[in-house]
């Protein structure tokens, strides 16, 4: 069916589905999830009714819906907040779940470079930054960067810059972050976006022609319109 994505990885399977219209939305939702039961049954399978969910994505023109899915006699569960492949999304996208997630961890990244920075060489605290912070916060980074939440995460990377450098809690972390030579969150998150294009620029070169082309349509029609405003204008004033 049109405008229905399917995501398996490994044993999990997901599907997307989408349409703007929300009556259109659920005959979409009623007759996948009745091909989806139809193909498990024809390859003996089971439905896990206990871990299917699905979630309704709004935008801020749509603040509530009354989809529901059933199966058998029984509802799906409607989620606003699901786990995917380790990113913690909401039905609005901000990505606020996923980055009040990952603080704690980043919290007791903090707390153990702060304990054992006595006892280990600095490059041995950047080993230890890379491995049990800076994982933590590359992971998913090109969706979640551009969040207003993402300004949490920088605090954080700040604060255990500040710990490895033996630096004062008020200090600008702009030289520091040269010194260790690490990078600030802004920019791996910008890096991210840069190798995504790279890697699919197919896509953004067929995007990119089709917006030329309109470019090139509606530049037509404009140098159309002025040479008939000035051929009605020469002949009026003839």
């Amino acid at each position: 069916m049109q405008n229905v994505t399917r995501v398996i990885c490994a044993d999990d399977t997901s599907i997307l589905i989408t349409r703007q219209d929300a009556n259109k939305l659920q005959e979409y939702l009623t007759a996948t999830f009745i091909q989806v039961s139809e193909w498990f049954k024809q390859n003996s399978l089971s439905l896990n009714i206990n871990k299917t969910y699905f979630t309704h994505f709004l935008s801020k023109s749509i603040i509530h819906s009354d989809i529901n899915i059933t199966y058998g006699n029984n509802y799906i569960t409607k989620v606003n907040d699901l786990k995917f492949l380790g990113l913690n999304i909401n039905n609005t996208l901000n990505w606020k779940s996923h980055i009040e997630t990952i603080l704690p961890k980043l919290s007791s990244a903090c707390f153990a470079m702060r304990s054992i920075k006595p006892l280990v060489s600095q490059q041995m605290l950047k080993a230890i930054y890379y491995s049990h912070f800076h994982m933590i916060i590359l992971y998913g980074l090109m969706f979640w960067g551009n969040s207003a939440h993402s300004a949490r995460v920088f605090r954080m990377q700040k604060r255990i810059i500040r710990i490895m450098t033996g630096s004062r809690s008020r200090d600008s972390c702009r030289k520091l972050f040269g010194h260790l030579n690490i990078l600030p969150l802004p920019s791996p998150y910008i890096f991210s976006i840069l190798r995504f294009v790279i890697k699919k620029q197919g896509i953004f070169l067929q995007q990119i022609t089709r917006y030329m082309n309109m470019i090139h349509d509606r530049f037509t029609i404009f140098i159309s319109l002025r040479q008939i405003q000035k051929s009605i204008s020469q002949e009026y004033f003839i």
